[in-house]
């Protein structure tokens, strides 16, 4: 590995690390439960379920750990790729079967925003960029498709607050007044964020303000005080504190997403900073006119 892959993991801080240590505690719970994370991960019954569990439960443990050492970023970065978008893939049979219902598109858009933060790193770290194959998916236009998921996978969620205004209204802690209103807002809010990414009309910021609102949501919505209460916060949600606790890592990985999105975005531009050459760009420019 180069010191360009080590300037790359750098750069990706605090994303990266939000992104893999929420990724991490997901893979304890499905060790510790024997389980994947319920609907957002809807892996159907066959024999041996509950091991696989397990073993992903260690994969996704064993590449957020590997993400942050240069010796073994990319190939964590490729591995994670391939298995976000295997965990995509999930969703498709409910979107054939059902694509009429807005809460399936909810299910995807979430998933899909998760997966956008990989593909991120992927971007980044993965090193393969100067291969043919994987040119167009790796490296700058890497980034901008993951840029763009991202962005359309926005949109289904912050239209799920509208169209669900009701339960979404229930999800606003009781202490807030205009709950319904909140429900409409914040859903306006993420589909604004969504179209702003998109159309790169000051795409960082919109990334900025979607990391934001889903911290908020983490915290406010499925905050510690969900894990232990009696009762659950969505009437037909399983009891006890698993449900809510995962809840609350999709979020807070999801909200990593949308930092990485952020932190690969220029400023003031529409191209994302994998785009501006680096001191090591310049250096070998150097040499090689030297040559």
């Amino acid at each position: 590995m180069t010191e360009q892959s080590s300037e790359a993991i750098h750069e990706s801080q605090p994303g990266l690390s939000l992104f893999s240590a929420g990724l991490a505690a997901m893979g304890v719970l499905s060790i510790l439960y024997r389980d994947f994370a319920y609907s957002w991960q809807p892996v159907p019954a066959f024999s041996g379920r509950a091991l696989v569990a397990v073993a992903c439960g260690v994969f996704m443990v064993a590449v957020s750990i590997a993400l942050h050492f240069r010796a073994t970023a990319a190939l964590a970065a490729r591995a994670l790729f391939v298995f976000l978008l295997a965990w995509l893939s999930l969703k498709i049979p409910s979107i054939l079967a059902a694509p009429q219902i807005e809460g399936v598109w909810l299910g995807i858009g979430e998933v899909a925003m998760l997966v956008a933060g990989g593909w991120v790193l992927f971007a980044r770290l993965s090193g393969l960029e100067n291969l043919p194959f994987f040119s167009r998916i790796a490296g700058p236009s890497g980034f901008r498709m993951a840029q763009i998921l991202f962005a359309l996978a926005v949109l289904p969620v912050g239209l799920s607050h509208m169209v669900y205004a009701k339960i979404t209204a229930t999800l606003v802690p009781s202490w807030l007044p205009f709950r319904m209103g909140f429900a409409y807002l914040t859903g306006i809010g993420q589909m604004a964020c969504g179209l702003a990414i998109l159309l790169a009309l000051w795409p960082r910021i919109a990334a900025l303000v979607e990391t934001a609102m889903l911290t908020l949501f983490a915290f406010l919505v499925w905050g510690p005080d969900t894990w232990f209460s009696a009762t659950p916060k969505m009437p037909t949600s399983p009891h006890g504190a698993r449900f809510p606790l995962t809840a609350f890592l999709i979020t807070w990985v999801i909200a990593a997403s949308a930092l990485l999105v952020a932190g690969n975005t220029a400023d003031s531009a529409t191209e994302p900073l994998l785009l501006q050459p680096s001191r090591h760009t310049h250096e070998d420019l150097a040499e090689s006119t030297k040559a």
